[in-house]
Order: structure tokens, then sequence, then C-alpha cells
């Protein structure tokens, strides 16, 4: 016997828990939410140790922006990971374990809700056939006739690299280690030299940056690093009510720490330049033709983020050519002849909101009330289908 439902939230990390509890607040009944975990996602798996560049008021904004997560809140005893928040300093930053602890306490509260079905696992398979996704689940212990009119996809995204062409015997050393000093500690050699490339200038080639030059000048004394770069350090800038690179630049302590000891007027007066090597790349030059790249042992890409594999998506059977095209106003999909794909959103980092400031820089706008923001303003427009 089948299952149907209103909607099928795929994803459990931040985005998953708002479109969630957006849903919710909409009075959709009822949801299927579908995650291998149910553990907040990569924010708490691989990013707990890293410096946030959010604002401690913003994580608590998320939390409260909605019935349901105040709800959830209004049930839990103290201390809890959101009064907790409330005793920092609204203003300050804080680790990423805090946000990530508020996650998992929202996500908690929302899964014991009656009308809200988890199913640990993936969705791997989705065909859209009366007026429904009929949704194909990994595991055989499944029900594989789960169905439901919205599919929301808060999939999430990942790192993303470069394959460097042989020959080489370079190291990888993935985004998610460079970022966790506790990992990254442990992934080089403390007795032997070591040269680490570390590509990119965004917030996480600083923390990476930041993070090695730590070990260079305490536990890893033979450890030097190269930081293959670009385009300038870019750094957020308030404008009273806005703030200009609000996602883009430079923010809390990745900020402080590069003015004082990566740009060009600082780098050589600072410790740093005894450890950190800066390679200017040319415009249009790949670090993978830089002859500097041979003198490393071991790399770090800090190059952006690509999403993660979606389910295999398909319309009456005939599969949907991909990628498909999402507008990042509505968080709909279209298919490769412009036609909009029926009951298929998206929301989160893999599919974030496009906002144009107003000195007219477009950005995506990725960070936890950033999602909050769009899912608010955007789920009561999918919604309308289910009435």
């Amino acid at each position: 016997m089948g299952s149907r439902f209103a909607a099928t939230v795929i994803g459990a990390g931040p985005s998953g828990i708002a479109a969630v509890s957006n849903l919710l607040a909409q009075r959709v009944s009822r949801i299927l939410w579908v995650d291998p975990f149910f553990s907040s996602g990569r924010l708490n798996k691989s990013y707990r140790e890293v410096p946030s560049n959010t604002k401690v008021s913003l994580f608590l904004d998320f939390a409260q922006a909605v019935k349901p997560f105040r709800d959830v809140i209004d049930t839990i005893p103290s201390p809890n990971p959101v009064t907790y928040l409330q005793q920092l300093d609204q203003n300050q930053h804080c680790p990423i374990a805090n946000a990530a602890d508020m996650c998992r306490t929202l996500t908690d509260g929302l899964i014991k809700r009656n009308d809200v079905t988890t199913v640990v696992g993936n969705v791997n398979a989705a065909n859209w056939a009366d007026n429904a996704w009929q949704l194909g689940l990994d595991g055989s212990t499944h029900n594989n006739n789960y169905s439901s009119h919205l599919l929301v996809l808060c999939t999430g995204s990942h790192p993303k690299s470069i394959k460097v062409p042989p020959p080489t015997s370079i190291k990888d050393i993935h985004l998610d280690i460079a970022l966790t000093p506790t990992k990254l500690q442990t992934a080089i050699s403390a007795s032997e030299p070591a040269t680490v490339a570390v590509i990119g200038s965004s917030h996480s080639a600083v923390l990476a940056l930041l993070n090695l030059y730590t070990l260079a000048t305490t536990s890893h004394p033979k450890l030097r690093i190269k930081w293959f770069s670009r385009n300038p350090l870019l750094y957020a800038v308030p404008k009273g009510d806005w703030i200009l690179y609000d996602n883009t630049g430079l923010k809390g302590l990745a900020a402080t720490w590069a003015r004082d000891h990566l740009e060009d007027d600082t780098i050589q007066s600072s410790n740093a330049a005894r450890y950190i090597d800066k390679v200017n790349l040319p415009k249009g030059e790949s670090f993978t033709t830089s002859p500097a790249l041979a003198q490393c042992t071991h790399i770090v890409q800090a190059i952006g983020y690509a999403p993660n594999a979606l389910p295999s998506l398909t319309l009456n059977r005939a599969p949907l050519a991909t990628p498909l095209a999402h507008n990042p106003r509505s968080g709909a999909f279209s298919d490769n002849h412009g036609r909009t794909v029926p009951g298929l959103y998206g929301a989160g980092i893999a599919w974030p909101e496009t906002v144009t400031d107003p000195e007219g820089n477009v950005e995506s706008a990725v960070g936890l009330y950033k999602f909050m923001k769009f899912l608010r303003r955007v789920v009561p427009e999918w919604t309308k289908t289910l009435n």
C-alpha cells in the first residue's frame, strides 16, 4: 500500500529543517522528510571547528523565525543550545558548532511531530506522474511507494576540486580536513618537511591558511605554505542597513587575520612571511600549470562548492535533461525547453537565492538566516498548488 504526502523534503541540513518548518507554518500536512543521518548535514559533520562568519544574533533569528521552530524551543528544558546562544555577545561571531547544535535541537523537535514522517536513507529516483512525484528510496527495507505533490531539494553541496595532471605525487588534503584543526594536524607529518599549496582567496582559503600557519608556528616547524591566488582579497563592508559584499567578502576572524597577515602591505612585515609564500597567478593561468606547484607535497583547494548529486528525475518516465535550470528567485526548476518542472523546488547552499545589493553587485545569498528569509518568501507560493 502506498503512502501519499503533500510534500517531500530531501535533506536535513539547515535549509532542509528551514524548508520543513516553513511548510508546517503553511499548515502543509503530511510531510515526508528523507536524510541519511538527520544530524544537520555538513555543517555539523565537517565544520564544527570552523569560526563562523555570521553574527550570533542571526543564528537566533533563524531559530525564532517561524512558529514550528518556536514550538520546539518552548518544549525543551534549559539550558540548551538556543539558550547558550542567547548568552553570547549578539554582535560577535561564534564557532559553527554552536549553530550546528542549535540545528540538531530543532531537527530533533521537528521529527517528533505527528505530521512529519522521517525516513533514514536517500531518494535515488523520482518520477512525476498522476500529479505527484513517485519516489524510489535506497535499500530494500524502505516502502518504495512514497509519493508527494511537492518535492523540495535541500541536497547540499561539496567542495570543488580540479584534478592535478600527472606526473605528480602531490597529496590531496580535503578542504573539510583543512578547515578542521584537530584533523589537519594529523594529515601532515610533524617530523618531515612539507609544503602545502593552498588554492584560492575565499573565506575558506583564508581559514585554511590560518590553520596551516598555526601548525607551522607550533607543532609542525618544517611546514611551509604556498598560497596560489589570482584575485585580491575581498572584505565585507558594513554600509549602515546593508553590507557590501555580504556573501563574498571576508568577515570575522578570517577578515581580521587576512588584513594583519596576508595583504601585500602587511605580509612581508608579518611573521607569516616566514611560512607563507604568495604565488600570484596571471589572469587565465591555472594553478595546475604553475611551476611553483611542483615544489609542493600537499594541496588544499578552496575554489568553491558544487551541488551534490540529485536523484534520477523523470517526467512520466522520460528523463529530465541535466543540469536543470534553477530559478534563484522562486526556487523552481525548468527543463532544457524552458518549461517549469511541476512541483519541484530547491533551496539552500546548492540552490541559493540570487540577490542584488544597492550598488548593483549580484551574489548568491548563503547563510542560515538567508536560507530562512528566502523560504519564508517562496514557500507560500509553492503551496498554492496544494489548495
